[in-house]
């Protein structure tokens, strides 16, 4: 069973934007395993909160301007 576990800063995408990349990801996995793998992908996409990850030492809050838009 293919699994992905995503983790994307909070409020970054929206729903369809998540639903669309659970929809390219199960597509990659069927391109590389076969479309037998369909029904036992798993694609997990979570969602970490401002503050709760960073990069070089620096804590990272998503602006403003960045956050998705339902």
């Amino acid at each position: 069973m293919p699994f992905a576990n995503i983790k994307i800063p909070q409020a970054a995408l929206s729903r369809a934007q998540k639903k669309d990349l659970i929809h390219r990801t199960t597509a990659m996995f069927v391109d590389f395993f076969g479309e037998g793998v369909r029904p036992t992908t798993m694609v997990l996409v979570e969602e970490v909160a401002d503050g709760g990850y960073g990069r070089a030492d620096e804590v990272f809050v998503i602006p403003e301007a960045y956050r998705a838009k339902e």
